[in-house]
């Protein structure tokens, strides 16, 4: 039962958060296709190398593999956003409110601590990343209004949560690769954490874990551009 409600409300959430995103983003028809076309196709790829057991052999593959689709994505947006006019376009146009809102989803960290419960996941790994995933998407709508309304201090609080959004996604990936059962496991608690690499919860660091990550970063920058007194989103190296 706890399968078929995280492969309902995960996927929900995925196709909600970038749906929300694409349609606050700049651009036409066309270039929001193109990124449902590779949203969609990521997903499909994520469910197959699950489905597969890719992420869930022992040994250092799965591991490897596991971090290789966390990581990806992130860097390539990363560049993206570094490179392309046209995707500094794109994000400077989702308001940073929305942004922040996006991260209430993350109330389904609560899934780490049923999966936990279950006795699928070590404790330290599921209460650190589920605990704190809970708290960045309670926070995250009451922020979300903050910045809506412009409330006094509102850049301090939205630096700070977001420091900690991304510290706690950092946490999380850090704490499931040292419970994983692989040579460089660092943390000997029972069951390892083996469960995130099958589905339905793959999707949470093949899909969610990027995503938010990428977000985060977009609103780093916009918070610095914001310092500098103005709103353009581009990286200090950026073409």
């Amino acid at each position: 039962m706890l399968d078929i409600l995280g492969s309902i409300t995960l996927t929900a959430l995925a196709i909600l958060c970038f749906g929300t995103l694409v349609l606050a983003g700049a651009g036409d028809g066309a270039w929001r296709r193109r990124l449902a076309g590779i949203a969609a196709t990521w997903f499909v790829a994520i469910t197959a190398f699950a489905g597969l057991g890719l992420f869930s052999r022992t040994g250092s593959f799965g591991i490897f593999a596991l971090s290789a689709v966390v990581f990806a994505p992130i860097i390539m947006g990363w560049v993206e956003l570094a490179r392309s006019r046209r995707v500094q376009s794109f994000a400077s146009a989702i308001p940073l409110a929305v942004l922040v809102g996006v991260h209430v989803g993350r109330l389904l960290g609560g899934f780490f601590l049923a999966l936990y419960q279950a006795g699928r996941l070590p404790p330290t790994f599921a209460q650190s990343a589920g605990y704190g995933d809970v708290f960045i998407g309670l926070t995250a709508l009451p922020l979300a209004w903050a910045i809506h309304r412009r409330a006094g201090g509102w850049q301090a609080m939205a630096l700070v949560w977001n420091a900690l959004g991304a510290l706690d996604l950092v946490s999380a990936l850090s704490l499931g690769v040292g419970s994983s059962a692989s040579p460089i496991r660092f943390i000997f608690e029972t069951p390892d954490s083996g469960a995130v690499g099958v589905l339905p919860w793959a999707l949470i660091p093949g899909i969610l874990v990027p995503l938010y990550m990428l977000t985060h970063v977009a609103i780093f920058v916009r918070l610095a551009a914001r310092a500098r007194g103005h709103e353009r989103m581009t990286l200090p190296h950026a073409a």
